[in-house]
């Protein structure tokens, strides 16, 4: 499991803040997608506390606007949906500068078998986690050229490697989202962009669960019950923001980072584990 989505429609408003700003700040400017809630905004929040500026994008403007107020000037709201290639050129021909780019929008939608396969549910997750990607590295690889911090970090999953019943469209969108980053970082051989692939695990946030269950909430609540210390979303962000803040020589190709309690998709403890006197 891996980052944030939401099926809700796009709201037609325009972008918040000031597209000026960060230039004129100096300081290295991040967009995050998938930015209003989740992984996305506790990656703003933690790039933000390592000086960066950040520009949060989403499908939602509300969620945005939090984030975005939360951290003042240092942040601005752009609404952004991945999957419009439109949308995306439109959007980004906005910034004058970007140093990072953390593509974080994504999901999963239903847990049936390929066999009973909805196609309209794979092709979202692959809309999002794969030509959403595409669309935004794309747009984005001029401005990240032009910078000397120039860094691409792609959120996947554990299911960009492993498959298990019930998530081959998840994970079939997860594999070529890896695949894409991995071809990625052999075209950019040579030049000082760093492409970094982080892999969760199981991450319990508001909404991945929730989403991928069409809203039953007594289903997502089973997800991660009697999970002892599910990752959480500020977790991921710290592992970004490792990969983020390395001497730019140092590339980390792909992190995977899973709670203890998870040993693979398939292989999940539930019940109390005895942490001893590390109470983390």
């Amino acid at each position: 499991m891996s980052a944030d989505s939401s099926t809700e429609p796009t709201e037609p408003t325009e972008p918040t803040g000031h597209p000026e700003r960060p230039a004129r700040t100096g300081r290295p400017v991040a967009l995050i997608t998938g930015g209003g809630t989740g992984i996305g905004a506790a990656t703003a929040y933690r790039l933000v506390e390592d000086g960066f500026d950040v520009v949060v994008t989403g499908r939602r403007l509300g969620p945005l606007q939090e984030v975005a107020a939360r951290l003042g000037r240092r942040a601005r709201a752009v609404v952004m949906d991945v999957a419009d290639e439109a949308g995306v050129s439109q959007a980004v021909a906005q910034l004058r500068r970007c140093d990072v780019l953390v593509n974080n929008a994504g999901g999963a939608l239903g847990t049936t078998t390929v066999e009973a396969g909805v196609s309209d549910e794979w092709r979202t997750m692959f809309d999002s986690n794969v030509l959403g990607t595409l669309h935004v590295v794309r747009a984005l690889l001029p401005a990240l050229r032009r910078s000397p911090r120039a860094t691409i970090v792609t959120v996947t999953s554990i299911a960009s490697e492993l498959t298990y019943e019930g998530g081959g469209g998840y994970t079939a969108a997860k594999h070529a989202e890896r695949a894409l980053v991995e071809t990625l970082r052999l075209e950019l051989n040579g030049e000082r962009v760093r492409v970094v692939e982080v892999s969760p695990g199981m991450v319990h946030t508001e909404a991945f669960a929730l989403t991928r269950l069409h809203g039953d909430q007594a289903g997502a609540d089973a997800v991660y019950a009697d999970v002892d210390r599910p990752l959480v979303a500020a977790d991921v962000a710290e592992c970004i923001a490792f990969c983020v803040r390395l001497p730019q020589h140092v590339n980390v190709d792909r992190l995977v980072v899973q709670p203890v309690a998870q040993a693979a998709p398939h292989r999940l403890h539930r019940g109390p584990i005895d942490w001893g006197d590390g109470d983390a």
